[in-house]
């Protein structure tokens, strides 16, 4: 009888591991994975290492003075998910939710890009360049035009 559970035990724990490994890829993945699209966040990963914490702080910086615009978005969200939950939804209160949580992202947003703008221009040309360059490359290639 014992001899009959050593495959099921070894199967276990392969099985085991072999979860573990995909998930430990699937994380290193997506911890590996530059920025989507062409944002200037996702550009600032070409900077030297200096410029590029400074770039950091004042991203912080600008979440930390915006972090009840930041919190009020998220509470709208949680609003809206209880909405959808009741048996049947009041339209105008989700609608209402999903606008302030859009208003907060768009006034984080807004500031956020305000603060980049500001680094840009107190950059160096050099620092410059590799924005530009970083921002390029993360942009998808141009759609040919019929």
């Amino acid at each position: 009888m014992a001899g009959s559970r050593l495959p099921l035990i070894v199967s276990v724990v392969l099985n085991v591991f072999l979860l573990g490994c995909l998930a430990g890829g699937a994380v290193w993945v997506h911890m590996h994975t530059p920025l989507p699209g062409g944002s200037l966040q996702a550009a600032a990963q070409e900077l030297p290492p200096a410029e590029r914490d400074a770039f950091r702080e004042a991203l912080r910086t600008v979440r930390q003075e915006n972090r009840q615009t930041i919190l009020d978005g998220q509470q709208a969200r949680r609003d809206a998910a209880e909405l959808l939950k009741q048996p049947t939804v009041d339209a105008t209160a989700l609608s209402a939710a999903l606008e302030r949580a859009r208003t907060a992202d768009v006034t984080v947003r807004a500031k956020v890009e305000q603060r980049i703008a500001e680094f840009a221009a107190a950059s160096s040309p050099g620092v410059r360049l590799l924005l530009a360059e970083g921002l390029a490359r993360h942009l998808p290639p141009p759609k040919k035009s019929p």
